[in-house]
């Protein structure tokens, strides 16, 4: 499948993306302080940030930022969690990781370990809506058609993301999600996108 270009799209959302999330950041930098603290102070060591390199737009490596919810070895265990792995592809998921901190899964239920990625968005490696960017050895067991999520910026949220039942969608359905937001991308879409994922954050920490 041939992907239009959309240079004037492109354009608005990168001035969206700019000055929102330099907005946000000028106006949230003490709660961003807060969380990292409390990050620090949960398991006592250890940087409240985690960095780690994604694959952005045409292939380009970028690093990410997410406040740290896994214990600072979390990488090196990974290896020996990889027969419970739940996720489909590759990718590596587990319900109830056990690397992840007490901290850690409260922020991630309320998705406040991915704020720091209003740095990226800020910075331009990241949009607010895109395919959610994936770790390089993910990007190497691509398909052809796989890659082409990569043709644009990687974002916070997007057609997965926003979904209710994201867990148990699987990664062909997704990488075909990802594929859709490319073809129907507008502003219309991308504010549709933000509204619904605000929803979904808001049920799940309500239980519902």
């Amino acid at each position: 499948m041939e992907f239009k270009k959309k240079p004037v799209f492109d354009f608005i959302k990168r001035l969206f993306d700019f000055f929102v999330s330099l907005i946000f950041l000028l106006l949230f930098w003490w709660f961003y302080l807060i969380i990292a603290i409390l990050v620090s102070l949960d398991d006592g060591k250890g940087h409240p940030f985690f960095v780690q390199e994604r694959v952005g737009r045409n292939g380009k490596l970028f690093k990410l930022y997410k406040f740290r919810t896994m214990c600072l070895d979390a990488e090196e265990k990974k290896d020996e969690l990889m027969d419970l792995n739940e996720a489909d592809g590759p990718v590596f998921k587990i319900k109830d990781d056990p690397r992840i901190t007490k901290i850690g899964k409260f922020l991630r239920a309320t998705n406040i370990d991915e704020l720091p990625q209003f740095i990226n968005i800020l910075l331009g490696s990241m949009s607010f809506v895109g395919p959610r960017p994936a770790l390089p050895k993910e990007v190497a067991q691509y398909s052809d058609t796989d890659r082409q999520r990569l043709l644009v910026k990687p974002g916070l949220t997007c057609y997965w993301q926003a979904s209710r039942n994201r867990n148990d969608i699987s990664f062909e359905q997704w990488m075909e999600m990802d594929r859709k937001y490319i073809e129907d991308r507008s502003l219309w879409v991308d504010l549709k996108l933000l509204f619904l994922t605000v929803a979904v954050v808001i049920r799940h920490r309500d239980g519902r």
